[in-house]
């Protein structure tokens, strides 16, 4: 039996799959070497909602259908902006350079992911990536949603009555920890937003229940204090 750190008791914790950077060079003392990389913040965050976290790093797309198929649960990072191309749509200058690996890995994850029903969360380009793994589009820079360079800010999240978010964080989250310059233009096959800004982003996105429990939020629920998001994929995963 285990005891999660918030709490929570399970017998048989679920395995949930976290997606990773994969990066060409990283120092650890006199080592410089190519390394698989996650925000420590993540698998804590799995930690504390009851979960076992497994990293996955980018592999061979097909692959994908065998990794999730050991998985329980799976989450999309957050990380660098889509390849435009992916969506067929020309780069902007103020894009970021794509990560082409890291694409065809988490595109694979997902579609895997659906197509097995395992329960999926994405997180900030976890849900532009899943967005655009089911035909949508991004709006490729947006400007007020970045405190900083390098500095997370906060704004409000307000849910849409009636969806999946809305049952797990029912009122209007006053400051969620929010970085990201791109987010939802055109939505993709069956989503529908289940939370949004007051500027009209939308913050979150969603199946109905029929597909299966996928969810995708803008902010990142990792690098804030409310675990109700990840316990709720958590759950799902259990289950």
């Amino acid at each position: 039996m285990t005891v999660g750190q918030e709490g929570s008791v399970t017998e048989h914790p679920p395995l949930i799959g976290v997606s990773t950077y994969l990066e060409d060079a990283t120092r650890w003392g006199v080592w410089e070497l190519p390394a698989a990389l996650l925000p420590a913040a993540y698998p804590r965050l799995v930690q504390r909602a009851g979960g076992i976290a497994a990293m996955l790093p980018p592999d061979a797309p097909e692959r994908a259908a065998a990794t999730v198929a050991r998985l329980d649960g799976l989450v999309i990072a957050g990380g660098p902006d889509v390849d435009p191309a992916r969506y067929g749509a020309e780069r902007s200058p103020r894009t970021g350079p794509p990560a082409p690996e890291r694409d065809a890995w988490e595109l694979a994850l997902i579609e895997a992911a659906l197509a097995a029903r395992v329960p999926l969360l994405g997180i900030c380009r976890g849900l532009q990536l899943l967005n655009v793994a089911l035909g949508g589009t991004l709006v490729q820079h947006l400007d007020g949603h970045v405190e900083a360079i390098g500095v997370l800010g906060t704004h409000p999240v307000t849910p849409v009555p009636g969806t999946l978010y809305a049952k797990i964080a029912p009122e209007e989250m006053a400051h969620v920890p929010t970085y990201h310059h791109q987010c939802v233009e055109r939505l993709g096959r069956g989503l529908v937003p289940s939370a949004h800004t007051a500027d009209g982003t939308v913050e979150a996105v969603e199946l109905p229940s029929a597909e299966g429990w996928v969810l995708g939020v803008q902010w990142h629920p990792e690098m804030g204090e409310d675990v109700r998001v990840m316990r709720a994929l958590v759950d799902a995963a259990a289950a």
